[in-house]
């Protein structure tokens, strides 16, 4: 039975890892982070949804659910397996450290898995061609119209499916295997480089597990309209006979926005997705835990019920929950996959319902201490705290601890803060993450910019904010910060650290059912 122990870890996503080539990447200072985070005692590492971005660069709006990023392939590890020559890489730009220029390194690293697939063209046999072969046909579920998807939609300029010809709009079979036969070598390309992204993380995976480290991935519930898996699976989404949807996704209006979020992802139509067993779900699950020990499902409420917007409307003012697919959707998941590692993202307004079906298969929920502080009844101060939970100072969207402290917390809740936690606040950054650690909840996730002491600059994204988000870095000197030492201390004050786990009573070791 999959369980949490009381513990702690670090919310990073790779992109923000140190390295040579304008991004984070899944060489060595990806195994390095794991060896940081071992010496602090740190067993967990969260990060981001790994899909490959698109415009706006956000990991929530990928091209695909199933696809890994391969921006994140380390160059440096196709040298080593000779896929590349260290020539090839005698061009680096001088790419910024501590940020992340996505127009400029994207065309930088495609050029380079161009090469490499070159290369890899000329080996005829061997272990790694054997490899190969059989990861493409163990995930040929998802990769035979993903990779075909990319190759249409290079070919089509970038434009959205829903704007090409007609033929292939519809994916017409015999439309489909013409383009097929004609971009032969781009699905090729295109495998080689899911492959390579596949067996690099799967290879940092295993070495993270072996030093005690789980891995908690992120999967959004809903998926971007221009994606290989809405234009492959068409009648599964609210869309109109051009593809367009009819309906989107988002959140009604609330304290925090006038107009609510207009996310603009087509909206399941679960009755379609019910009668053939959630197929896509299930597959979509199975895939995401070949990469990640537990998965925190995004916006879980939607499964209850979700916030339906016309597609014709441009807020969410105008819109109406409908009821989601309930108890029935994580029935199928478990019977077709056994125990469910999940988390519910449950943060937001959350009705009973919500919670009881949360409850009912005995999921972890999230409490943000950004959230807390309004009155004692609030259920994300931590006397309020279930075991059952994971505990956050704040998350990807939140701001750093001290951006929030300086520029966001106003004097009633400064004087709340102070109040409830009885003392004068010297460094906000650590009182917060004492306060967490301490907390009943069994996990304890820290942000990496929070244990490096950084303000509002560092922050990952602003929801919201239209460009400039999912760009930070950290450099490898960061690994040296006097936070690592502050971390180490208070997870082992606070009964977090693994070698204390045999002390812990058994009451924290919390199952995921």
């Amino acid at each position: 039975m999959t369980r949490f122990q009381r513990s702690s870890g670090i919310l990073l996503h790779p992109t923000s890892l140190p390295g040579n080539y304008g991004i984070g990447d899944l060489g060595d200072a990806a195994y390095r982070f794991v060896d940081w985070l071992e010496a602090q005692g740190q067993t967990i590492w969260q990060v981001l949804p790994l899909g490959p971005t698109s415009y706006g660069d956000s990991p929530y709006q990928t091209l695909s659910a199933f696809a890994g990023n391969t921006n994140l392939i380390s160059l440096d590890r196709l040298v080593d397996d000779g896929f590349l020559g260290e020539r090839d890489l005698f061009d680096v730009p001088p790419f910024p450290r501590n940020r992340v220029d996505f127009g400029w390194i994207i065309p930088y690293h495609n050029q380079k898995l161009a090469f490499a697939f070159r290369n890899f063209q000329a080996i005829d046999s061997g272990p790694l061609r054997g490899e190969y072969e059989a990861f493409a046909v163990e995930q040929a579920h998802w990769l035979e119209d993903f990779a075909l998807f990319v190759a249409l939609k290079r070919q089509h300029k970038l434009r959205p499916w829903n704007e090409w010809e007609g033929d292939l709009l519809r994916r017409d079979p015999s439309a489909l295997a013409s383009a097929a036969e004609e971009l032969a070598d781009d699905l090729k390309l295109e495998k080689f480089r899911q492959w390579l992204f596949f067996r690099q993380w799967s290879a940092l995976k295993r070495y993270a597990n072996e030093k005690g480290i789980k891995l908690i991935g992120d999967l959004p519930i809903f998926v971007a309209h221009d994606s290989a898996d809405v234009w492959a699976n068409q009648r599964e989404y609210e869309l109109d006979g051009t593809g367009s949807p009819t309906a989107v996704a988002g959140v009604p209006p609330d304290y925090f926005s006038p107009t609510g979020q207009r996310w603009g992802n087509p909206l399941y139509r679960w009755d379609v997705m019910r009668d053939d067993g959630y197929r896509w779900w299930i597959e979509r699950v199975k895939t995401s835990l070949q990469l990640v020990d537990y998965l925190r499902i995004d916006h879980f409420r939607g499964f209850e019920a979700y916030w339906q917007i016309p597609a014709s409307e441009a807020t969410a003012v105008t819109g109406k929950w409908v009821k989601g697919p309930g108890a029935a959707f994580f029935q199928a998941l478990e019977a077709a996959l056994g125990d469910l590692p999940i988390i519910a993202e449950d943060l937001g307004v959350i009705t009973e319902p919500v919670e009881k079906l949360r409850d009912q298969f005995g999921l972890p929920g999230m409490k943000v201490l950004q959230f807390a502080f309004s009155d004692p009844t609030n259920p994300f101060l931590p006397h309020n705290h279930p075991v059952n939970c994971l505990v956050y100072v704040g998350t990807h969207d939140n701001n750093t601890t001290r951006g929030w402290w300086e520029g966001e917390v106003d004097d009633n809740t400064r004087a709340f803060v102070k109040d409830y936690l009885g003392q004068e606040i010297s460094d906000i950054v650590w009182t917060m993450a004492r306060v967490g650690m301490r907390s009943s909840g069994v996990v304890f996730i820290m942000t990496m910019q929070d244990v490096l002491g950084q303000g509002a600059k560092a922050r990952m994204n602003t929801p919201g904010k239209p460009a400039g988000n999912w760009t930070w870095r950290f450099a490898e000197a960061d690994l040296l910060h006097p936070g690592k030492d502050a971390l180490l201390h208070i997870t082992r004050l606070f009964q977090r650290h693994p070698e204390q786990q045999s002390k812990v009573d058994g009451d924290a070791a919390v199952s995921t059912k």
